[in-house]
Order: C-alpha cells, then structure tokens, then sequence
C-alpha cells in the first residue's frame, strides 16, 4: 500500500511538470497596428503658441505601424491662428498633419526615430494677408529625427519649406527635449523645453511645458502648464482676429482624450 501511494505521489509530481512546460503559447507579434484617438482640449497650443484663440479645440487622428519600424498616420484640429492674422481676407479653420517615418531600436533602451511631417492647412490662403508679401501659404513640411535613451527624448525638426508663412524662414529648426516620469497607476508627468529658430526672422524663441497624464484603459485626462519667453523677447503676441488676448503667455491647458 505505501508503494502504491508512493507512486501516486510521483505521478502527480511529473504530470504537474508536463502540464507546467506545456503551457499556452505566447501570441506572436502583430504584424502591423491601427490605432485610432479623438479629443479635445481647453486650448491647442503648439510649441508653446496658442493656435485656437485661447479657445476649445476638437482634435483627432490615426496611426498605422508596422512591426518593421515603418509607421504613417495623420492628426487634425480646429485652429484660428491663420483667419485671426487678417479676418477680413484670410481663412483657413483646420490643420491636418499628415506624417510617416522609421522607428528602431539600435541598443537597449535606445531608439532613433526618423521620418517628415506635412502641416496641411486646408483651404488657408494666408498668403493674402497685406501687405503684398508679408506672409506666404501656411503648409509647411519638415523632416525630424528624434533619439530615445530609456524616458529621455530629443528631437529635431528642420523645415524644407517656409515655416508657418513665415517669407524666406525654410531651414528654420525646432529642437527640442522631454522627459516621461511613470507614477504607476497610469500617471505620467512629462516635463519639456523647446527652442524655435525661424531663420531669417526676429522672432525665434524658447518654450517649456509640465503635463500630467492619467491613463484609465485608454481614456486619458490631462493637465499642462504651458508657455514661451517670447513676450520678454519680442513683445506680446497678440492678432487682429483675437483681440488684445496674449498669445504666448504662460496658460492650464486641460485634455481629454480617448484611444482605440
């Protein structure tokens, strides 16, 4: 009898083994992704300038990625920066962003990302604005590179063509260098500094930014603290659509946003 339950003993010990080594198979790598997003925010700033008016935006778009490192995607919002530059001649309500390029990591926790983004501003005719020559089409396209080492980003962007309507500014460059600090629990905090030089122009100038985020299975909310030194540089940033409102002030800009 005792060699009997001896056995039992030994048989369940090796049929434990097997079941453990014969565990399901971990899914292989999708070949490519689609990811979708849609939100919108108290005011859009971009590199630290307010382009909606200090008013909401709606904002959207896609990314596709292949496990290659190729990606493409696209990204919209509601702006007022361009018909504000001249309301009676000039219009132009949406920026679409239209970009492509290759990410890869070349060590552990280093990863270069290259590729071009095209800033469409449907419709804009900004090069309308008097007087004659002052400003050209807003679409503007540039190529980035971007080096990642572990939670630390740096990245450059160089304009091929006139930047933002902007006469003679092509090779105009943005630098600019993030940091993603993870709380747990879906928070982030993500300290930035940027600086943009608009060539053959007086307006270059620096911004910074503080942004939490808090990730509830794919809804982010979000809170950042934004603003430039181009006052103290250049004077107040103001446009003839929007009033007498500054423009480049430091501001709370608050986020929602939904990913799929």
């Amino acid at each position: 009898m005792k060699q009997k339950f001896t056995s039992l003993i030994a048989l369940a010990l090796v049929s434990g083994s097997a079941l453990a080594q014969t565990a399901a198979p971990v899914a292989p790598e999708p070949e490519s992704t689609l990811t979708y997003n849609i939100g919108v925010v108290s005011e859009y700033r971009y590199r630290g300038l307010a382009q909606s008016a200090k008013k909401p935006a709606l904002q959207g778009g896609f990314d596709y990625a292949h496990k290659n490192g190729f990606y493409v995607g696209t990204w919209a919002s509601t702006i007022n920066w361009i018909k504000d530059t001249q309301p009676s001649t000039v219009k132009g309500p949406v920026e679409i962003d239209v970009y492509g390029g290759y990410k890869t990591e070349i060590a552990p926790e280093v990863t270069l990302d290259v590729g071009g983004l095209k800033y469409w501003y449907q419709g804009n005719n900004l090069e309308k604005a008097t007087p004659a020559g002052s400003l050209t089409n807003a679409d503007t396209f540039e190529l980035y590179g971007a080096l990642s080492i572990g939670a630390l980003t740096a990245k450059l962007s160089n304009s091929t063509t006139n930047l933002f309507g902007a006469p003679n500014s092509k090779n105009s460059r943005y630098f600019d260098v993030s940091y993603t600090i993870d709380l747990g629990d879906g928070i982030t905090v993500v300290p930035h500094i940027g600086n943009q030089i608009v060539k053959n122009n007086a307006t270059s100038y620096t911004d910074y930014a503080l942004t939490v985020n808090k990730d509830m299975d794919g809804l982010v909310l979000s809170a950042a603290v934004i603003g430039t030194n181009f006052k103290s540089r250049h004077g107040a940033f103001t446009l003839p659509g929007s009033g007498t409102k500054e423009l480049s002030g430091t501001t709370l800009v608050l986020g929602l946003k939904k990913n799929f």
